[in-house]
């Protein structure tokens, strides 16, 4: 991986570190209790607005201690359905198609 796409991914956790902590504030709430609410150490809590790195279910504490899950909404949002896709198939895709490759016979 490139060293600029460690730094970004760096200025992103710390972005988002900093909007966490932009979002307790205004929900008036401090880290310990934030923390406490979440189930999270506070430590756990000061390394997340720090952009230090953090696990996913830390992250998920924190939104939902915050009651803003729907934030999660915007991270990943729900593939949307193509109404012509839905012409030529019967059922949802279930799994992922790999090219076909030729046999040796076709060759």
């Amino acid at each position: 991986m490139a060293r600029s796409t460690f730094s970004a991914l760096k200025d992103s956790q710390i972005d988002l570190g900093q909007r966490i902590r932009r979002l307790r504030l205004t929900r008036n709430m401090d880290q310990q209790s934030t923390a406490d609410k979440a189930g999270v150490s506070e430590k756990a809590l000061r390394n997340l607005e720090a952009g230090r790195g953090s696990t996913v279910e830390t992250l998920l504490r924190i939104l939902k201690a915050l009651d803003y899950l729907q934030g999660i909404e915007m991270l990943a949002p729900e593939a949307t359905v193509d109404p012509l896709a839905l012409l030529h198939s019967t059922k949802p895709q279930q799994r992922v198609r790999r090219p076909h490759k030729p046999r040796r016979d076709d060759v």
